[in-house]
């Protein structure tokens, strides 16, 4: 008879701790359901990036333009995304919004004092770059202060997306992994041409 009542007691024990779990829940207001709204695009965030250098660099300015760019047009920034993400043209507006964002983002990190100075950026930048052994060896023998003085991240980073091609960008986009991906591969060249033609200024 122990092991019968065993066996039905355990099964009615459970059943009373999962309506005891239950019913506190509700009485904290759990048996109301709210779906997670997207945060606010327009509220600023902290951004932050796994990535050093260039690449950590534009990412967090990608991260912060789309949301600048989601305020502008009024929506979420994970409706952008997916909006941004589908193939075909995208609008003016859209083109406008994200190129306003990225210079927002610029901004944004100089106030904030998260922009790197230029010298921190100059040797990701010649690698692979289009110069002669030389000048590559001229330009990493420059002091710090004589390119900082010279070259503004901040400057670099705004002229790079003033030149950006968005519109070809984002109309050969097939998901949203590519958005990620094409963008920051986007931005990243556009800076490393961007420095260098500014360290190429210096001679």
């Amino acid at each position: 008879m122990t092991g019968g009542w065993r066996m039905v007691g355990l099964p009615v024990l459970a059943l009373v701790l999962v309506c005891g779990v239950l019913g506190v829940q509700v009485a904290h207001g759990g048996g109301e359901f709210e779906p997670l709204r997207p945060a606010d695009p327009c509220v600023a965030r902290t951004v932050t990036s796994q990535a050093g250098g260039l690449d950590g660099l534009t990412e967090r300015l990608v991260l912060i333009g789309i949301d600048e760019a989601a305020c502008t047009l009024g929506v979420s920034r994970e409706a952008l995304t997916l909006e941004l993400a589908q193939p075909g043209p995208r609008t003016d507006e859209e083109i406008e919004a994200l190129r306003g964002g990225l210079l927002s983002a610029v901004g944004r990190m100089q106030e904030d004092g998260s922009l790197p100075p230029a010298s921190a950026l100059v040797d990701e930048a010649l690698d692979n770059a289009d110069l002669d052994d030389f000048l590559k060896s001229v330009i990493r023998a420059l002091p710090a202060s004589v390119i900082d003085a010279a070259v503004k991240t901040d400057d670099v980073l705004v002229r790079a997306i003033d030149e950006l091609d968005l519109r070809t960008l984002l109309a050969n986009l097939d998901d949203q992994d590519d958005l990620d991906e094409q963008v920051n591969a986007a931005v990243t060249q556009a800076v490393k041409d961007s420095l260098l033609a500014r360290l190429r200024d210096l001679f």
